[in-house]
């Protein structure tokens, strides 16, 4: 217990250092981006002709949930900026078309990360009576995707499909 104290109290000791030297932003850019190919990742397991695949009637396909975290990171970012979510719900939930919005649904919040500015990160915005300040949004989409992406690993293990090892 005695040496995982002293590791803690260096990890803390340095901490500040480390975020001088590479900027906040910079590291929510990595973490973002290391989400960002973690999730891609995970819908890539599935196979194409598996996106409709349900563990129960009531749960969301496959292709849905993974659909849903990209239209999701759209609107958490839209709201930092005031842009509009260039996300909308797509026609159908194929391999193909979920890939390619998760992948410009991640593009657009990197993108957004690196033009922030400090006033738009402290800011408060959203619907009335749930408005956030900029880096609450930041922080509720990475929570939001992680959720997801958690419920999609178990649909892969229903399938017997390994998921990709976990990355940060």
């Amino acid at each position: 217990m005695k040496t995982f104290a002293i590791v803690v109290a260096s990890m803390l000791a340095i901490l500040p250092a480390t975020a001088q030297s590479h900027g906040p932003m910079d590291i929510m850019i990595k973490h973002w981006q290391t989400s960002r190919d973690f999730t891609l990742a995970v819908a890539d397991a599935m196979p194409a002709d598996s996106y409709s695949f349900k563990p129960n009637p009531e749960e969301m396909s496959f292709g849905e949930v993974m659909e849903q975290v990209a239209r999701a990171n759209g609107n958490y970012f839209s709201h930092l900026t005031g842009v509009k979510n260039p996300i909308s719900k797509p026609a159908n939930f194929d391999k193909d078309t979920v890939m390619k919005e998760l992948a410009d649904s991640f593009d657009f919040c990197t993108k957004t990360l690196q033009g922030l500015t400090p006033d738009q990160l402290h800011a408060m915005s959203g619907p009335e009576g749930h408005q956030m300040s900029g880096l609450e949004w930041i922080l509720a989409g990475f929570i939001h995707t992680a959720h997801h992406r958690g419920q999609a690993e178990v649909y892969l293990r229903v399938k017997n499909i390994k998921p990709p090892a976990y990355k940060f």
